[in-house]
C-alpha cells in the first residue's frame, strides 16, 4: 500500500507559492501620461510657491512662528508618548528595510525585480533632491531658531523641506505606485496619504520642524512619485542586465559541472625481450651470481648455543666477595678471641 508523507504547513506555503511559475502578464507599468504631467507641473509650481513666501519672510513664516509659540506638544501631553513612536512611519532606515522586505517577497512571487528597482530609484532620487534642499536653504528648525519672525534661512541648517515627511510620502506611497490593480492603487494611496500627513503634522507637534517645512516635504515626496514613470524604461533595462547577468553564471557553473575531469595518461606497455643464453651467445651470456654469505656473528660474543638470561641457572657465588687483606681477621677467628701474632 502507498502511503503519502504528511505535508506540515511550511510545506504547504512553499506549495501554494510554486505554483506560480512564469512572470505574471497583468503587471500595469505607470506611464506619463498628460494628467500625470499636468499634476507635476501643478505641484513643481506649488514647491516654488511654498519657497518664495518663506524666503521673503510672508505670512507663512508668521504662521510658523504661531505654531511654534503654541507648543502643542504641551496642550495635549497625554499623546506625546505615542507620537514619539508613531514618528518612526517616517523614518528612512526602518521604513526601507519594512517596505523592502514586502517588496522582495513580490519581486521573487512575480520572478521580476521591478519592484525592488523602483524602491531603490525612488529613494535615490528622493536622497539627491531634498538633501540639495536642505542644504541649498540651510534653514535652522525652530529649536535653534535665534531671531524671532526671521525666516531661519542661510544658518546653516538642514531642516527646509522635512525629510521625515517626505520620505513617508515616497516609502509607503511606493506600495501605491506598483499595485497590480486599480482598485489596490486606490486603496493604498489612501493609506499612504494618511500615514504621510500624519507623520508631518507629528513632526509638528513636536517642535522639530516648522509647519512650512512639513508642507515643502509633502510637495517633494509627490513630485518623486509622480516623475517615475520616466524612470521605468532605465527600470527595465537594468532588470534586463541583472537577469543577463544570472543566466551567464548559471551557465558558467553548469559548463563546469558538466566538464569531465582530465584523465591520467594511460602508459604504454614496454616489449620485453629475452636475454640471451650461453648457447646461442657465450659473450652476452649473463655472469653466475654467486651466493651471499651467512653473516657472522659479532666478535663479543662467545661461540656455541647461547640462551636468554631467564633459562640460564642460578650460580650462588662462594665465600666472601670482599678481597683479601693481610690486616683482616677471618670471620671465625674474631668470633673466637684469637689474635694475630706480631713480632716485637
Amino acid at each position: 500500500m502507498r502511503t503519502e508523507r504528511n505535508l506540515t504547513r511550511l510545506d504547504r506555503v512553499f506549495a501554494r507559492l510554486d505554483r506560480e511559475p512564469e512572470r505574471p502578464a497583468h503587471i500595469d507599468v505607470p506611464k506619463m501620461s498628460r494628467h500625470r504631467v499636468a499634476l507635476l507641473l501643478a505641484t513643481l509650481a506649488f514647491y516654488l510657491a511654498i519657497v518664495w513666501l518663506v524666503v521673503i519672510t510672508s505670512w507663512l513664516v508668521r504662521l510658523d512662528w504661531q505654531v511654534m509659540f503654541f507648543r502643542p506638544y504641551q496642550q495635549w501631553p497625554e499623546i506625546h508618548a505615542f507620537l514619539d513612536y508613531y514618528v518612526v512611519l517616517g523614518q528612512r532606515g526602518p521604513t526601507a528595510v519594512m517596505v523592502a522586505a514586502w517588496l522582495g517577497w513580490r519581486s521573487w512571487r512575480q520572478h521580476t525585480l521591478r519592484p525592488l528597482l523602483t524602491l531603490g530609484a525612488s529613494l535615490l532620487l528622493l536622497n539627491i533632491t531634498v538633501g540639495a534642499a536642505k542644504l541649498g536653504m540651510g534653514r535652522l528648525g525652530p529649536h535653534y531658531a535665534t531671531t524671532i519672525g526671521s525666516n531661519e534661512m542661510g544658518l546653516g541648517g538642514d531642516i527646509f523641506p522635512s525629510g521625515h515627511t517626505a520620505n513617508a510620502v515616497v516609502t509607503w506611497g511606493i506600495l501605491a505606485y506598483l499595485a497590480s490593480t486599480p482598485r489596490a492603487r486606490r486603496w493604498l494611496s489612501a493609506v499612504s496619504a494618511v500615514v504621510s500627513l500624519g507623520v508631518g503634522l507629528t513632526t509638528v507637534y513636536l517642535g522639530t520642524h516648522w509647519l512650512s517645512d512639513v508642507v515643502l516635504g509633502w510637495a517633494a515626496g509627490l513630485l518623486i512619485l509622480l516623475a517615475l514613470p520616466w524612470c521605468e524604461p532605465l527600470i527595465a533595462r537594468a532588470e534586463v542586465s541583472v537577469f543577463a547577468l544570472r543566466d551567464r553564471l548559471r551557465e558558467r557553473r553548469r559548463r563546469t559541472v558538466a566538464a569531465p575531469a582530465p584523465s591520467a595518461p594511460v602508459a604504454v606497455p614496454v616489449p620485453l625481450t629475452q636475454l640471451p643464453t650461453a648457447q646461442d651467445d657465450p659473450a652476452a651470456a649473463p655472469e653466475p651470481v654467486t651466493p651471499a654469505r651467512a653473516p657472522r656473528a659479532p666478535a663479543y660474543l662467545a661461540q656455541g648455543p647461547h640462551t636468554t638470561r631467564s633459562e640460564r641457572t642460578p650460580v650462588t657465588p662462594v665465600g666472601s666477595r670482599r678481597p683479601p687483606h693481610p690486616d683482616r681477621l677471618p670471620r671465625g677467628a674474631a668470633a673466637s678471641g684469637a689474635r694475630p701474632l706480631t713480632g716485637g
